[in-house]
């Protein structure tokens, strides 16, 4: 998923957000996370309601008007096993992969929070709430802006998937209250993917680093199948763009300060560094100057830097 706000990414969402979640834990506070979902986000949005919103930001004249002419008049049928349904018109929706359609639906959900008290975090269709939750007036204001949230959706015609809403109880002595929304009590989890990020609700990143580790082994296997000539010229690009990213995505975010997570880390990329032809029985720090590369925890410091 790509940010369409500048200066919004990924990376810069969790910090943000999980920088208040870490003040409230090193004061002693417990608190609740409540990540919310949207049932079939993009395909919800209805036009109508979509453009009132557009002309409410000030939107109008012949940029509504093209907007609106991008949106409607768009057909859609389904095919399987080379049978097809009649063509349906599309009065909801916007298109997904371009720009234009994210910052719309952005657009859409700029209101979500109004009324809301508990801190409210979204990129896109990603939404998590947060509260400090000591006592069971904490838990019932925190009740009411799920309400309000499932009114909002009402409102404006956007489902919310409440099947996959989780919610992640942290620090010490949390009364880990239960929640409810459309008549189901919420899941509770802990652990949960946030932007791509393991998140575990002792905030230690060693799943997080584990997982990385993991998926970067498996995109090594494959290549190390199915690429015959393991010269530099072959495998260094190969490794920056298929394996680096694994290890390094958001990594400011979950940077691993436990020795073993950083030494599994680092393990991978000296298993990698000695498939270079000519490298074998060459010395780690000697690989990578041969290489142009430094070692992953010095390339941490630098994303820090």
């Amino acid at each position: 998923m790509v940010s369409v706000c500048k200066g919004r990414s990924c990376l810069i969402n969790q910090l943000e957000f999980f920088e208040g979640v870490n003040k409230h834990v090193d004061k002693g506070d417990p608190g609740d996370i409540v990540y919310l979902d949207f049932q079939k986000a993009f395909d919800q949005v209805p036009h109508q309601r979509l453009l009132c919103k557009l002309s409410c930001h000030g939107i109008r004249g012949k940029i509504l008007s093209w907007i609106e002419n991008w949106l409607k008049d768009r057909e859609q049928r389904v095919g399987i096993n080379g049978k097809v349904s009649e063509w349906r018109g599309v009065t909801s929706g916007v298109p997904q992969g371009s720009v234009l359609g994210h910052i719309l639906f952005n657009l859409f959900i700029n209101d979500l929070e109004k009324g809301v008290k508990s801190e409210v975090s979204k990129f896109s269709d990603d939404t998590k709430l947060l509260k400090v939750v000591k006592t069971k007036a904490d838990c019932e204001e925190l009740q009411k802006d799920l309400t309000k949230l499932n009114d909002w959706g009402t409102k404006w015609q956007m489902k919310f998937n409440v099947d996959k809403y989780k919610v992640m109880h942290i620090g010490k002595n949390n009364p880990n209250y239960t929640y409810n929304m459309m008549g189901a009590n919420l899941a509770t989890t802990n652990q949960e993917k946030d932007l791509g990020v393991i998140m575990d609700s002792s905030l230690k990143m060693s799943t997080q680093c584990a997982a990385a580790v993991k998926k970067a082994n498996a995109m090594l296997g494959i290549i190390k199948k199915g690429i015959e000539n393991k010269t530099e010229n072959i495998l260094l690009p190969l490794y920056k763009s298929m394996l680096c990213p694994h290890l390094e995505y958001c990594v400011q975010m979950w940077s691993p300060h436990l020795k073993k997570d950083i030494l599994a880390l680092e393990k991978f990329q000296k298993r990698e560094t000695k498939m270079f032809r000519g490298l074998e029985w060459v010395l780690y720090e000697g690989r990578l100057k041969r290489l142009g590369l430094f070692s992953l925890e010095k390339r941490r410091v630098m994303g820090d830097i």
